[in-house]
């Protein structure tokens, strides 16, 4: 699969955050992270290869938007 941008959007006053793939300029919800693991679970399940490494390292490919990356509340 190509490199294309993952978007987590800041956190919602329920808590969480949406996770969003863009490809070919549409976005897709992949759903509410309430964790790092529930990310990776999103990744994995679309078939992104090595969703550990993009989640956890300094990946140009994931965008976090609003507050600081691996918070969710």
């Amino acid at each position: 699969m190509e490199h294309v941008p993952i978007l987590v959007h800041r956190i919602s006053p329920a808590g969480g955050r949406r996770v969003v793939i863009r490809i070919r300029g549409v976005d897709t919800v992949l759903g509410v992270a309430f964790c790092d693991a529930d990310l990776i679970e999103f990744l994995r399940r679309i078939g992104i290869p090595g969703p550990d490494e993009l989640v956890f390292g300094d990946s140009e490919v994931i965008a976090w938007q609003g507050g600081q990356p691996h918070q969710y509340e």
